[in-house]
């Protein structure tokens, strides 16, 4: 279980005054944290120390904070927020594409800041923690499978929270596996944007937020799926997603 007091956060950030006010705020509120001012650090301290949280300012010197990003999600699955001095929707989506799971905007808002932080490690609380009295949603065949979902060659586990296509690990982040078993789970149905957007998100889809759909299109190429023609995680146009159940 990860408890929120004591998570270990990683607060990458080259303004040095910034850095020390965020992190005594957080160390105030019982965090644990680790504080680094280059990008080229960041990559190997993300890699030795694995924190339960990644804060990683988006300009850094050595690697800026968009390549740390791209670098790490190849193996780091716990939620990265992207924080930058760029209020430009191009850069919340780029951060998007590279693996974030947040992004917000300096001045950086302390409350806003603790909220973003809480609200990801429930999150991550909640799918490692969650007992099988949540799985009365799933179908027949779900509940004897005692959480890991089949078909064919894919298998996914919600308990090692792991990906296995054709034999081979897919990894996968946390957000994209969040997405896919909330998928899966549903396969054969058509699940609506409105409702992935409520679900991972907490508010209704407005028509703007791309967040699901950088996070299903990231998914789409690690399970071999065609990006112009989809056939396994389909769209629907005007309706939403369906994952397919017949062709892995």
């Amino acid at each position: 279980m990860v408890s929120q007091n004591g998570s270990h956060i990683l607060l990458v950030e080259d303004d040095i005054d910034l850095a020390e006010w965020i992190a005594d705020y957080l160390t105030a509120r019982d965090f644990k944290v680790t504080t680094c001012h280059r990008g080229d650090e960041a990559v190997e301290l993300i890699g030795s120390l694995n924190p339960d949280i990644v804060l990683l300012d988006g300009m850094l010197p050595g690697l800026d904070g968009l390549d740390v990003c791209k670098a790490v999600r190849v193996s780091f699955t716990n939620p990265i927020i992207m924080i930058t001095a760029r209020d430009e929707e191009i850069d919340e989506v780029l951060g998007l594409e590279m693996g974030a799971d947040d992004y917000i905007t300096k001045p950086v808002r302390a409350r806003v800041l603790l909220a973003r932080i809480r609200g990801l490690l429930r999150r991550e609380d909640k799918y490692r923690t969650e007992d099988k009295s949540s799985s009365n949603q799933l179908t027949d065949s779900e509940l004897a499978s005692q959480g890991v979902l089949k078909f064919s060659g894919l298998v996914i586990s919600e308990q090692a929270r792991s990906v296995i296509l054709d034999g081979e690990l897919v990894k996968v982040s946390s957000n994209e596996f969040d997405v896919l078993w909330f998928l899966a789970s549903k396969a054969g149905q058509v699940v609506s944007r409105k409702e992935l957007v409520s679900h991972f998100r907490g508010f209704d889809y407005d028509g703007f937020d791309r967040s699901i759909d950088l996070r299903i299109s990231r998914l789409r190429k690690k399970l071999k799926d065609d990006p112009s023609e989809p056939f396994r995680i389909k769209t629907i146009w005007g309706k939403g997603y369906l994952f397919a159940k017949d062709v892995w």
